[in-house]
């Protein structure tokens, strides 16, 4: 097999960069992760398996890999950038519930996701609750050169760090538009270190610090949590494009002001020394907001009967960096797709795998897939490898069992763990069993067998009542699905 050498896109110098670790051997990676105030939409669930797919690749690639996700429990606002309440605390308030309840329902609904996709645990997830006493040492580093205090909190200066701004590239002289005005702010684009509660205010997540009882910013939230897990400098920083705006330049803003405030022509000094980010999931409709109160849910796509796989798949039928639109029929091609790659893997069910042997018919393809993944992570280049990977014939079958569990320990499609009935569409408000509709299905074929086919259109007819689809055409050979 070549062994590519791996490039990853940098978004802070906007170009493809070969992947040199900083500590030898290792692959430190830190992602953003959820606000566990709602559910998180299969655009949020994107975002995860870019980073996941990200991780098999370095492992891939023969890196040993700490991969850190963190949890926002507190600190995140409802514009998603430096204004409005506190995402939690609102909810919490709507609910009429504990905070530390609501951000524990919705993590562990997060988590619920993380697994259906087959998303690998990280090495660690952190929760940014565990790590207030460390934001506010952090805070109290950096505050002499770099912040000052406003009666609503402090707030860091953007003006005594290098480069403010420079991974978004949209700095103007009135600054960032969405970052809250707030009297008395020295620029435009200062945010919020530690914000204080009102006067008369209450809330149920506040902590007392030298700038008066409250609450961290959100930004430093992952430079600290990054920093204390990882140590700066670490190697890869990852997150969705809209965190690329706001949110990533604040963190590196205050990873300046912590480590050396140097400018940011070496990468390293921004804390991370290679910064990826996902492009958007996008309906017809526009990009997916929680905004309405209605939302495309993992469990909706569930809900009506599909697998969860399907769904990884079609995110890596698309590279990363591309938008990606989300529709039913896509979702539906995806899935049949899946389908084949699971027949064509049956046949190796039962064999043994042979992983250190070879077979010259899988270099060619081999190379193809190693070649795509350490090309930014082409996936879409590399599923055409799988594919091809899987319709090689006349070789030894635990050879190739071998080689289709490494490619598929990248993509994570979990083939060997699937089966054909895991991948029948299923709607939950369905109220036939599959054991009535096999049992069916048995006597259709035997009256089929029998040239009885009037009793044969009668029990096709009886279950298409019910929601049945009989697939006699299908070139799948499915037999069936639920409408």
């Amino acid at each position: 097999m070549i062994d590519a050498p791996l490039k990853l896109f940098n978004s802070l110098t906007r170009s493809l960069e070969v992947f040199e670790p900083v500590h030898p051997g290792e692959a430190r990676v830190y992602s953003c992760g959820p606000t566990v105030y709602n559910y998180p939409h299969i655009g949020n669930m994107r975002a995860y398996v870019f980073a996941d797919v990200l991780g098999r690749t370095l492992a891939w690639k023969g890196y040993t890999l700490t991969h850190v996700i963190n949890i926002t429990d507190v600190g995140h606002l409802t514009d998603d950038a430096d204004a409005g309440e506190d995402k939690m605390e609102k909810m919490a308030a709507e609910r009429a519930q504990s905070i530390w309840d609501i951000a524990e329902h919705y993590k562990q609904a997060y988590w619920a996701d993380v697994r259906a996709l087959n998303i690998r645990q990280p090495a660690q997830w952190t929760v940014a609750t565990d790590y207030v006493p460390q934001m506010i040492e952090f805070a109290k580093g950096i505050a002499e050169k770099h912040c000052y205090e406003l009666e609503s909190g402090l707030y860091f200066d953007v003006s005594t760090v290098a480069d403010y701004g420079r991974l978004a590239r949209a700095v103007t002289d009135d600054g960032e538009g969405r970052i809250e005005a707030v009297e008395g702010k020295r620029n435009a684009a200062d945010f919020a270190i530690w914000r204080k509660t009102p006067p008369g205010e209450t809330r149920q997540m506040e902590w007392d610090s030298p700038w008066g009882r409250g609450a961290p910013g959100w930004h430093l939230e992952c430079s600290v949590m990054s920093g204390e897990v990882l140590g700066f400098p670490f190697d890869i920083h990852t997150g969705g494009i809209d965190h690329r705006e706001i949110h990533h330049p604040n963190e590196i803003a205050q990873n300046q002001a912590h480590c050396c405030t140097n400018g940011l022509d070496d990468p390293r000094n921004s804390g991370a020394r290679i910064w990826m980010h996902n492009n958007f999931l996008v309906e017809r409709s526009g990009k997916m907001s929680k905004s309405s109160g209605e939302f495309l849910r993992l469990q909706l796509l569930i809900d009506r009967g599909y697998h969860p796989l399907a769904y990884r798949l079609m995110c890596l039928q698309a590279h990363y960096r591309s938008e990606l639109e989300f529709s039913w029929e896509g979702l539906g091609a995806a899935l049949t797709r899946l389908k084949r790659m699971v027949m064509a893997v049956g046949a190796l069910a039962d064999v043994s795998s042979q992983p250190e042997a070879e077979h010259p018919k899988f270099a060619p393809v081999l190379a193809k897939f190693d070649e795509a993944m350490a090309d930014d992570l082409n996936t879409p280049i590399a599923l055409t490898a799988l594919e091809e990977a899987l319709a090689v014939k006349k070789v030894d079958a635990g050879i190739k069992r071998a080689v289709i569990e490494d490619m598929d320990a990248v993509l994570g499609l979990n083939l060997f763990g699937l089966t054909r009935a895991d991948l029948r569409i299923r709607p939950k408000s369905a109220t036939l069993t599959e054991a009535e509709i096999e049992a069916a299905l048995a006597r259709r074929k035997d009256a089929r067998a029998a040239k009885d086919f009037a009793a044969s259109d009668a029990i096709r007819n009886e279950l298409a009542a019910q929601g049945v689809e009989v697939m006699d055409g299908d070139p799948l050979g499915w037999e069936w699905r639920l409408a």
